[in-house]
């Protein structure tokens, strides 16, 4: 299905819009027990299995270069990506994850420019990438200014968002080589085959009781199926059209709909910083996605 370029913004920010919404049903996850390995293994596992009802019938890729480049995103788009990030939400704030893991777009821009001679940053785009980026750090903190560094975890976070930056130099390396949904078939598959190392320090031991309840059955198809199958094709796609320094952009959006959602849901109250905070992520990604 062909589209005009303007509806893979549109599909951008609403794959980022689902992300944002993530962390609901994680933590719903969580406070029925399940660790964020067991999460993970889940939400992929069950994405993996969905997947194969549209994805090409063949296992492998061309070649074993290719093939490694496919392990390589799974670790980096999977397996690392969540290990390292959920790992540090039990160690340092989650203030400090959320703003650190929103570098992702400048890491990827960064990379981007180093290992691809064709990718060019116009002014905008760095302009507007640092203008959302400090409007993270206001929607984020809050006004809330206690600065509270944890090594471990500050350092864990910034691998979690240096390994988002790869993954998307992964999936520009094999777009146009190989189909969407088998490149992100083959994502969720070495996602899931590199998180089993994790349980060897904690076992998997799936209580049924609990994953059949209504309410976990419900938030972990949620994270399977929209949030990881659909959405993982989504951006997979978005990246191959709108490039990955300008789709990238777009995750500046992910703590404005949590913002939201936590009003919504939460009832959390908006104060004057939030709404600042809000006004210069929508302008900085304005700012980097025009021409």
């Amino acid at each position: 299905m062909k589209l005009t370029h303007g509806y893979y913004h549109l599909i951008a920010i609403l794959t980022v819009a689902i992300w944002g919404l993530t962390f609901i049903a994680t933590k719903v996850l969580i406070n029925h027990g399940l660790t964020p390995q067991e999460i993970f293994f889940y939400r992929f596992l069950i994405a993996y299995i969905g997947i194969w009802a549209i994805s090409p019938k063949h296992l492998f890729a061309d070649n074993l270069k290719d093939e490694l480049w496919l392990v390589a995103g799974g670790v980096f788009g999977g397996s690392l990506y969540f290990f390292t990030e959920n790992t540090a939400l039990g160690i340092t704030q989650a203030s400090n994850v959320a703003f650190i893991i929103c570098t992702a777009p400048l890491l990827t821009t960064i990379l981007s420019l180093l290992f691809y001679k064709s990718e060019k940053a116009t002014k905008g785009l760095i302009y507007g990438s640092l203008l959302a980026l400090i409007g993270v750090g206001l929607v984020v903190f809050n006004g809330s200014v206690v600065l509270k560094l944890s090594p471990v975890g500050d350092l864990l976070t910034l691998l979690a968002a240096l390994s988002w930056a790869f993954y998307s130099l992964v999936i520009k390396r094999m777009t146009g080589r190989y189909p969407t949904v088998f490149i992100t078939r083959k994502i969720f598959f070495y996602g899931v085959l590199t998180i089993l190392p994790a349980f060897l320090l904690h076992p998997l031991q799936p209580d049924f009781d609990v994953l059949l309840q209504p309410l976990v059955l419900s938030n972990l198809l949620f994270l399977a199926v929209l949030a990881s199958l659909i959405c993982y094709i989504l951006w997979n796609v978005v990246l191959k059209q709108l490039g990955t320094m300008r789709a990238s952009n777009y995750i500046y959006l992910n703590p404005l709909v949590t913002m939201v959602a936590s009003v919504l849901i939460l009832h959390e109250q908006i104060t004057w910083i939030t709404l600042m905070g809000a006004a210069c992520i929508i302008l900085g990604v304005y700012l980097a996605e025009k021409k």
